[in-house]
């Protein structure tokens, strides 16, 4: 190996080769790695994940779908995922120690588990308990980092998915006052509000100032972290209101993670699964305009050609940071493990990963 690879490799920099092959020669390394491998390998895919990589996919689902996914695995002794930080972490978290996670680029981050780091939540927690006393249980989406789920764990609260945030949220309330409910402020205040809490006894925490964003706080049952997806926040009222004028017919379709107001105005909105199972069940011939990234959206539309569909924002790009996983990345991952040298593993700190998990078991046994 060259000094240049030896640097390349210690601080987890693809060689630059990787990026002149062609994509045939990369899909050719790959399928002859993953043959090679066989069960010692296992795939899991991101829904949002480009085609180029979920092609070699093992199984496509959520992050945390697949995360279970990957626990029962017994026989592989690598988990390539195909997603992005703080998937691989829970992927690691719920696999045993002697399996290995690998994420291909370690720079496939989400901006939305970034906007609630550790520190913020408990200088958030010391000031808001402080304020409200012992009447608040914390939340977190699984978009979040690992040390966040332990951060909830600590203090009796759980994690919550897109598609059981209303169980889990009813259980809450039972619990306490109060939720604060980290990091995505929309997926908290629409679940909120499906549950018939009012807007007005919702309020916004902002990490950075350290402050709400209302008075009157002893009303408050929703405290919402500042926190959303860049993606899901590009779908616009404005957007709505184009496609009310020019296509009344079409159903429009969103994920809640969008905004409040995205929300209100569509059809229908759900789950990633929900997504794709509405759009499955619909009739041939039914028209969508779907609010979720783009990468899903286009496989979609490939996979229910009986169906017309568009995104709800005609410039809609994909997920930035999902869209580092690509084939040349993903190439070298798995030659590295073929090597004996596998990189970019993850590996969360065993007190945190105990805790994380006790959050993550507590929702399934609310939602099971």
């Amino acid at each position: 190996m060259s000094i240049l690879h030896e640097l390349e490799a210690k601080t987890s920099m693809m060689p630059e080769e990787y990026k002149h092959l062609s994509t045939d020669a990369l899909i050719k390394r790959a399928k002859r790695v993953k043959e090679k491998l066989g069960d010692r390998l296992f795939i899991p895919g991101h829904h949002y994940q480009k085609d180029e990589v979920i092609q070699f996919a093992d199984a496509t689902g959520d992050s945390l779908q697949l995360a279970k996914m990957s626990s029962q695995m017994s026989q592989a002794e690598y988990i390539v995922f195909c997603g992005v930080h703080f998937m691989a972490e829970t992927a690691d978290m719920l696999t045993r120690a002697d399996q290995t996670v690998v994420l291909p680029d370690m720079r496939a981050g989400c901006s939305m588990a970034d906007m609630a780091d550790i520190k913020q939540a408990e200088r958030a927690w010391e000031k808001l308990t402080a304020q409200f006393g012992d009447t608040i249980i914390p939340l977190t989406y699984v978009n979040s980092t690992a040390e966040i789920k332990a951060f909830v764990a600590e203090r009796g609260g759980a994690t919550v998915t897109s598609s059981n945030a209303k169980k889990v949220l009813q259980w809450a309330f039972n619990q306490k006052e109060r939720i604060l409910f980290l990091p995505d402020q929309h997926l908290g205040r629409n679940t909120a509000y499906d549950l018939g809490i009012p807007l007005e006894q919702m309020t916004v925490w902002d990490p950075i100032s350290e402050t709400l964003s209302s008075s009157g706080e002893e009303d408050k049952r929703m405290i919402l972290w500042k926190g959303h997806c860049s993606v899901h926040e590009m779908f616009t009222i404005e957007h709505v209101r184009q496609l009310r004028e020019s296509e009344p017919e079409r159903k429009i379709l969103v994920h809640p993670e969008c905004t409040f107001d995205v929300v209100q105005a569509s059809d229908q909105s759900g789950s990633t699964s929900t997504i794709i199972k509405s759009v499955r069940e619909a009739a041939p011939g039914t028209k969508w305009a779907i609010g979720t990234e783009m990468n899903l959206v286009e496989r979609i539309r490939h996979e229910h050609p009986e169906q017309d569909i568009v995104s709800l924002n005609p410039n809609m790009c994909p997920c930035v940071t999902m869209n580092r996983i690509d084939l040349p990345h993903f190439v070298w991952s798995l030659e590295r493990i073929e090597a004996g040298s596998a990189n970019n593993t993850i590996r969360v700190d065993k007190d945190v990963s105990s805790k994380a998990v006790q959050a993550i078991e507590r929702m399934f046994e609310i939602s099971s």
